[in-house]
């Protein structure tokens, strides 16, 4: 079987951009069972509810939903077990300081295979405030007429 390359995804965060200011992005391998990865490559995974701890000196990522593989048996997963995420010491210790210093979380962004190895993208976020949101909202509201109207005025020239 040929090896795989490129990157594949298999879920992502999309209310993360909403709730959440993305300072810095981290890309991080995740510790996995055998079912896991099975259900991962068949594209079975949800990161609604998912968030990144570190304790210690290890970084974990809790809350991730890998539903249990079809075709497992007794050997199946629980579908939402801790995992351990692997990133450089320094990596660690960095994100461990700007998570204490207040007001940061670590959110998951997507998940995906890259070359074939089971990737999460991690950012340390600020949580928005309900007034943030509605400014992001109006803010893709006007981008969204805009277009419209040019693309109106460019068929309107043909």
């Amino acid at each position: 079987m040929a090896r795989e390359s490129g990157e594949k995804v298999v879920a992502t965060n999309r209310k993360a951009r909403f709730d959440y200011h993305i300072e810095d992005t981290y890309e991080a391998g995740i510790v996995l069972t055998g079912t896991e990865v099975k259900s991962l490559r068949q594209g079975r995974a949800s990161l609604v509810d998912a968030y990144a701890t570190v304790e210690g000196h290890e970084a974990w990522l809790e809350g991730v939903h890998i539903p249990e593989y079809n075709e497992g048996t007794w050997t199946n997963h629980p579908p939402r077990r801790k995992r351990k995420l692997l990133l450089h010491k320094e990596q660690i210790a960095k994100l461990a300081h700007r998570i204490t210093a207040g007001g940061y979380t670590l959110v998951p962004l997507r998940l995906y295979f890259l070359d074939g190895k089971a990737k999460v993208e991690i950012a340390v976020a600020k949580g928005k405030k309900e007034y943030d949101k509605r400014q992001t909202l109006r803010k893709k509201q006007d981008d969204r007429e805009a277009q419209r109207a040019m693309s109106h005025r460019k068929n309107l020239g043909d």
